[in-house]
């Protein structure tokens, strides 16, 4: 199981290390060791590992520092929970590079440090701190501004970010700090308004190393909670007292944080309450929500660590002209712009921090029609099912708290929550509310589209049949059609409404998210009974809400998403422009002037729009093309419209003469387009376009020299690019494609399955944010068709877009998310797999792992089930369903900890896509 941070430590290690490192001599220094590392780029690093003592402790450090022996500022480097002290030398080495004295170290209890764990308590962790900051204070290179007290910063990441803030309330020679991920109160993170989060709570204990690792008292607080299922008071305080808040008044230094928006252990609410407490003590503050956070996602780690520099650039060595940035940044956008390698930094921003409250919009809300039943992010309950059980004006839902809280609903999942989201992404099972178990309310249809940057709010009237009602309420963005509906960053909020509030207006404020809602969509309140990540009460009752109001939504209009930067060939060299100006005129040849970027499509991979190519002569068209009356024009491809978003795998089909090639064609700009525009991340395509460079394409079988290995071949095919070496990511495309210890072996030796991954692994250099793949599956056998579909699948899970084009149908059907159809250059549909091949009774289960016999059977025999086989490959179960539906399906699963990676309709796709094209000949 992932720890709470092994993510954060993965995406830091794999960021970018010293490229040409050289092990250094190695010589006995007092206590500890010292190296060197060295590359072209930067002064080499010196590290020197030392054990130390600390109130009777040995703590493991780190020291890094490069150049001469002038005095420069120091920066203390805190690591995440479950971690060591390694888990952050890139960041130090770089840091230290940049003209920083850096140290890193083990915290008590973890890596080869000793001691308990004590949750940072102030007379412990935050006191070796302390004893850290006076070992730098001796050192001949680091800058003083007192005796004893030197110029120090302090980042670090989650259980790092805590203990930054913590130093700065507790020692007031901290002058800087960058937390990232991190609480502000424990307490209110693992016990939101009284609510246990059981599930995060036992993932802390277990990657610490168990309870016994832990200060007794902290143990045995856990265990006491984890038995009642509800935190004392005791509990809140323990928590409470060693968390930053309690020394909130006294951090009084400028703070950057760094807050993940997909993270349900430490949500944007903890960010906003210590932004709130230390700008209110007068002190610089800035506030980043990146993409990633505890439940995945992009970490953004390589722009993050050069913002942390520069804010240490600016507080740390006085440097006025360090860019800090904005006040307040938001992604909406990401990624690496493949033609230089620098970050696009498309987000969005504002002068100031708007808290979670800005630019307030008031949605009204009625009661569902059907009133409770069954949801998934694919299943919306239609107005026939369930009953409301409330009064009759309809503003009142009545539903039950099961008996142990059981089914529960499911939202959040720690641990394997990016396996859930990625079922959102196929429109099944994303988030789960169980029948019975809550109450909905949705709005009328949006008349404009809105983003939501911020807390929503509600106020209702609550009352339980007995004791405390607790609730989870969450806020679902739902399609027009109603088929699909999304829970922004899988996030909740829990609420214990206690008996003297009951049958009072109480606020409740949910989850801080930054989503945008497209006109015609809906929004939809959920109060729910359960949910899997936190402890309900364990006897039944019966709870009742009704509205009080309106839905209230910030939508924070002061925050504007920045224009993609124009690249330097739209502005070129003066001289270079007046030459190319000259060869026009010379040749007198006719240029359509390209159409500038379009700011609003700058994240849209592609869109396409009123696509046509005619055929100047019949001759030798497709037999299906033959059609036409004499005279006339062909169209290989006429008014083709469709767009692709981020993440998705898009399966482009159509039978023989579809129009599909010369789709492809066209977008890779070997040939121009008779009317219509095609536009990559908002540029518009030409051939040769700049924007190409972030499109990779295989689209005809790569030529290898055979006497070389597969490695060596796209070496040279990258240097013939004449793009810097460190742009090629060849570790990262090669680990995407699979190709293990073949890559030293000769091309000769190759498969066909080998040839075809490498030529894949070739058109992933440069790790493009468009990849086109034309029949990459031709001439291979079935093992090596899963394995390219696996690539496929990979290549597309870090965000990035691909596009297939396969006459194989099972394969589209298993690798695709989307599918445009094409026949005869016109579009027939397009849309997400499981809406084009339809619902029915016939699941396909996809699983990590072979599922064994007797759980074959265990699902075979749940109710309204009809059977249950694996298929062929052992990587999937057939599910005939009778009488239950998707979401309980999905939700029995989990239960059996069934190791989902997808689920979805088995409505063959052959039988929709004949059923599509069955107007004309194949």
């Amino acid at each position: 199981m992932q720890t709470p941070d092994s993510r954060w430590r993965r995406w830091t290690r794999e960021r970018g290390r010293w490229a040409a490192a050289l092990a250094a001599l190695v010589v006995l220094a007092g206590a500890g060791t010292w190296t060197a590392v060295a590359d072209d780029r930067a002064p080499a690093v010196h590290r020197e590992d030392r054990t130390m003592r600390i109130d009777g402790v040995s703590l493991a450090t780190s020291y890094f520092t490069s150049g001469g022996s002038e005095r420069r500022p120091a920066v203390l480097i805190g690591h995440g929970f479950g971690g060591s002290k390694d888990d952050v030398r890139a960041q130090a080495e770089e840091l230290a590079g940049a003209g920083y004295a850096v140290m890193t170290w083990s915290a008590r209890g973890f890596g080869k440090s000793g001691g308990e764990i004590s949750l940072n308590a102030p007379d412990r962790e935050v006191k070796d701190v302390s004893g850290l900051i006076d070992w730098l204070a001796r050192r001949p290179e680091v800058q003083l501004d007192a005796k004893g007290d030197p110029r120090v910063g302090v980042t670090g990441a989650s259980y790092g970010g805590a203990v930054s803030l913590l130093a700065a309330g507790y020692d007031r020679r901290v002058d800087a700090i960058a937390p990232v991920i991190t609480y502000w109160n424990l307490a209110d993170a693992l016990f939101p308004d009284g609510v246990f989060k059981k599930l995060w709570a036992g993932i802390f204990v277990t990657s610490g190393g168990g309870c016994e690792k832990f200060e007794k008292q902290l143990c045995a607080m856990y265990e006491r909670v984890a038995v009642s299922g509800k935190p004392d008071a005791a509990a809140r305080a323990l928590l409470s007292e060693r968390s930053p808040s309690a020394v909130g008044d006294r951090i009084k230094v400028p703070a950057l944080i760094v807050q993940g928006q997909t993270d349900s252990l430490f949500p944007l609410g903890q960010a906003d309450a210590m932004a709130r407490t230390i700008s209110g003590n007068g002190a610089p503050v800035a506030v980043d929500w990146i993409a990633g956070g505890h439940d995945g996602g992009d970490m953004e780690s390589g722009r993050v660590e050069n913002r942390i520099g520069a804010w240490f650039d600016r507080y740390l060595k006085e440097d006025k002209g360090a860019d800090t940035g904005p006040a307040f940044r938001v992604t909406r956008t990401g990624g690496i712009d493949s033609t230089d390698g620098a970050v696009l930094r498309r987000g969005a921003s504002s002068d100031t921090y708007p808290g979670l409250s800005s630019g307030d919009r008031e949605i009204a809300l009625t009661a569902a029609s059907g009133g409770p039943g069954i949801m998934g992010a694919g299943a919306v309950t239609p107005a026939s099912g369930g009953r409301s059980g409330g009064s009759a004006d309809r503003r009142t839902q009545t539903f039950h708290n099961p008996a142990g809280a059981n089914p529960p609903a499911i939202s959040a999942v720690p641990g394997v929550g990016g396996g859930i989201a990625q079922l959102s992404s196929l429109g099944v099972g994303l988030s789960i509310d169980v029948p019975g178990q809550y109450a909905r309310f949705d709005s009328a249809p949006l008349d404009t589209s809105m983003r939501v940057t911020g807390s929503p709010t509600v106020r209702v009237k609550v009352t339980a049949g007995q004791g405390d009602a607790v609730l989870f309420g969450k806020v679902y963005d739902v399609s027009p059609d109603g088929k699909q509906q999304v829970l922004p960053a899988q996030l909740v909020a829990p609420y214990r409404i206690t008996p003297e509030r009951q049958n009072k207006t109480v606020e409740l404020t949910l989850p801080a998210v930054d989503h945008a809602i497209d006109a015609g969509h809906r929004l939809r309140l959920v109060l729910s009974a359960t949910d899997l990540g936190y402890a309900s009460p364990a006897e039944p009752t019966t709870y009742s809400v009704s509205l009080d109001g309106p839905l209230t939504v910030p939508t924070a209009p002061a925050v504007k998403t920045a224009s993609a930067a124009l690249p330097w060939w739209t502005w070129g060299l003066p001289a270079a422009a007046a030459v190319i100006a000259l060869a026009l005129l010379l040749t007198a040849r006719r240029r359509t002037a390209t159409p500038a970027p379009d700011p609003v499509l700058a994240e849209v991979p592609l869109q396409i729009t009123g696509l046509s190519k005619k055929y100047a002569k019949s001759a030798g068209l497709p037999r299906a093309l033959n059609f036409v009356r004499a005279g006339e024009t062909p169209f290989a491809v006429q008014d083709l419209s469709f767009r692709v978003e981020k993440g998705q795998v898009l399966g482009l089909l159509g039978p023989n003469g579809a129009g599909k090639t010369t789709t492809l064609r066209m977008l890779m700009g070997l040939i121009t387009p008779d009317d219509g525009e095609i536009r990559v991340f908002g540029n518009a395509i030409r051939p040769g376009a700049p924007v190409l460079s972030r499109v990779g394409s295989f689209v005809e079988g790569a030529g290898f020299l055979p006497h070389l290995s597969g490695r060596a071949n796209l070496e040279l095919y990258w240097q013939a690019t004449g793009r810097p070496a460190g742009d090629s990511h060849i570790e990262e495309a090669l680990e995407i494609a699979g190709l293990g210890d073949a890559l030293a072996r000769a091309v000769r030796t190759y498969s066909q399955g080998m040839r075809q991954r490498l030529a894949i692994a070739q058109a992933m250099l440069g790790m493009p944010d468009l990849l086109i793949l034309d029949e990459p599956t031709n001439g291979l056998d079935p093992p090596q068709i899963r394995e390219m579909r696996d690539v496929m699948i990979r290549y597309a899970a870090g965000g990035r877009t691909v596009i297939v084009s396969s006459h194989l149908l099972s394969e589209v059907e298993q690798s695709c998310t989307h599918l445009v159809v094409m026949d005869r250059g016109r579009l027939v549909q397009a849309g997400p797999v499981a809406e084009i091949t339809g619902s029915g009774d016939m699941l396909l289960v996809a699983t990590a792992e072979e599922i064994a016999e007797p759980l074959v059977e265990k699902i075979a025999a749940l109710p309204g089930i009809g059977s249950a086989v694996r298929t062929d490959d052992g990587l999937g179960l057939l599910v005939r369903l009778d009488g239950a539906n998707s979401s309980r399906l999905i939700a029995e699963l989990v239960r059996l900890d069934v190791p989902l990676t997808g689920v979805g309709p088995h409505r063959r796709l052959e039988d929709a896509f004949l059923t599509l094209i069955s107007g004309g000949s194949a």
